[in-house]
């Protein structure tokens, strides 16, 4: 019966609102009655709706049904809804009401014959053809994407808008000369930076960045990626402390007063993985969501924290580095799809900033004490 609701609002636009009231009269009839399985709706709409609108539903109907009728503004709603589990986040993100998505829902489960979500944990699941239908529909949907984007690209007359989608770490290495040389070349492009943090990935594959910069491990193929530049961990403090300018022993390091930067996520930094395998934990005094938050408390305490080498010296003035006991190198690269991939403008902005991360100045670590290997970082920095 719910699927035959989604087309009334073509009934009542033949007919007005009133032509509703004896069809709804007749439903609740029959559910009074025990009969809600014996229910004609199709009679019903033909009977109180005329021939005209009968007709202009059964068109309707037949175009719902048909697969190669669906757009790519029904498979991206499809998308979002397997992402968010949940047809109002979706019709949140999307700017409309829930009506609409479940209308949407109801076309595409009458065209692959598949129910496409179950309820779940108090919220719902796609099924396993679901799942595989947003697979293949989000390559397809990439990939028409791609093909609008013009062919030539001049950036001193582009316009338009990029989506960058980065942390406090790569906004205070990369971004800086990169923005810098964009508005000498290219005045007009619009810059879209947003905080990526644990959500990057899905706002690649949502289409709501064009380009992800971090420390991200990438393993999905249907994914692009570039290496940019390479890193590691460092300890800083005051450079009053009184393990300034020593290389610190693994000892000190645990003993110390820590603050320790989360990155607001459930994430743990590679040193701190490096720690978990030898069995060490840090003496943590407090504990911070972003880099940002150390440039007011270590020139005013006697904590120690450990930061990515590259934006050390960026803290604060009164706070100095020394080398970490578990430097654990890491790699932060870019990473984009197929939407964007053949984008004359887009692949000269990653060119752009592929240029400028080589250029930038970087010491090596010194190798890790006792044999350690040298581990890699996931996303957080």
């Amino acid at each position: 019966m719910r699927s035959w609701c989604s087309y009334l609002h073509v009934l009542v636009a033949g007919r007005g609102l009133a032509v509703l009231t004896p069809i709804f009269e007749q439903i609740a009839l029959a559910i009074v009655m025990g009969q809600s399985d014996r229910v004609d709706i199709p009679y019903l709409l033909f009977r109180y709706g005329g021939l005209v609108s009968a007709r202009r539903i059964v068109r309707k109907m037949a175009k719902d049904r048909d697969p190669l009728a669906i757009d790519f503004a029904a498979i991206r709603t499809l998308r979002l809804v397997s992402e968010l589990g949940s047809f109002s986040k979706a019709a949140e993100a999307l700017g409309t009401n829930q009506s609409t998505i479940s209308y949407t829902m109801d076309r595409l489960r009458a065209a692959f014959h598949d129910k496409l979500f179950v309820r779940q944990h108090g919220g719902i699941a796609p099924t396993p053809r679901c799942v595989e239908i947003v697979e293949c529909a989000s390559r397809l949907l990439e990939g028409f994407e791609g093909l609008m984007q013009p062919a030539d690209f001049d950036p001193a007359s582009a316009s338009g808008r990029v989506t960058i989608a980065c942390n406090y770490y790569e906004r205070s290495i990369i971004l800086p000369r990169t923005i810098a040389e964009i508005r000498r070349r290219a005045p007009r492009l619009m810059l879209e930076i947003k905080t990526a943090r644990a959500k990057g990935m899905a706002f690649l594959k949502r289409g709501e960045t064009d380009l992800l910069v971090g420390p991200y491990e990438v393993q999905d193929e249907s994914f692009y990626h570039r290496h940019l530049l390479d890193d590691h961990y460092v300890c800083v403090m005051h450079r009053n402390h009184l393990l300034a300018g020593r290389r610190l022993r693994v000892d000190d390091y645990v003993k110390a007063n820590h603050a320790v930067v989360t990155y607001g996520g459930t994430w743990r930094s590679g040193y701190l993985r490096g720690l978990d395998e030898r069995g060490l934990s840090l003496n943590q005094v407090v504990t911070v969501p972003s880099i940002s938050d150390l440039t007011h408390i270590l020139p005013r305490t006697d904590l120690v924290s450990t930061v990515p080498s590259r934006i050390a010296s960026s803290i604060a003035k009164s706070v100095v580095a020394t080398s970490c006991p578990f430097p654990e190198p890491f790699q932060v690269g870019m990473t984009w799809t197929s939407r964007t991939h053949h984008s004359a403008a887009h692949r000269w902005l990653r060119q752009l900033m592929a240029r400028i991360a080589g250029t930038l100045p970087y010491k090596a670590a010194l190798a890790a004490p006792f044999g350690r290997s040298r581990g890699s970082v996931n996303a957080g920095a």
